[in-house]
C-alpha cells in the first residue's frame, strides 16, 4: 500500500484539495486535521421490543376518572 499526503481545505462542508489532484470515485482515503479535538456528543437511543410483534401489549388505554363530589 502506497501512500500519498496531500492538503487541502473544507469548504460548504467537502474538502478540496490544494493542488489538481483528481481522486478516481470510491477512493478510500483518511483525513488527519491537525489541532482539532473532536467533542464527544451524548447519544440516545431509543428501546427496542426484542420481539416487535409484541407492541400491541404496549397499547395505551386512557381512563378518565370522575370528579371528586364535594370532597
Amino acid at each position: 500500500m502506497s501512500i500519498v499526503t496531500l492538503e487541502g481545505i473544507v469548504e460548504g462542508g467537502q474538502i478540496r484539495l490544494a493542488t489538481n489532484v483528481r481522486l478516481p470515485e470510491s477512493t478510500k482515503v483518511y483525513i488527519v486535521v491537525p489541532g482539532f479535538e473532536v467533542q464527544q456528543v451524548a447519544h440516545l437511543s431509543s428501546p427496542r421490543l426484542a420481539r416487535p410483534e409484541q407492541a400491541s401489549d404496549f397499547t395505551m388505554q386512557v381512563v378518565e376518572e370522575e370528579p371528586d363530589a364535594g370532597v
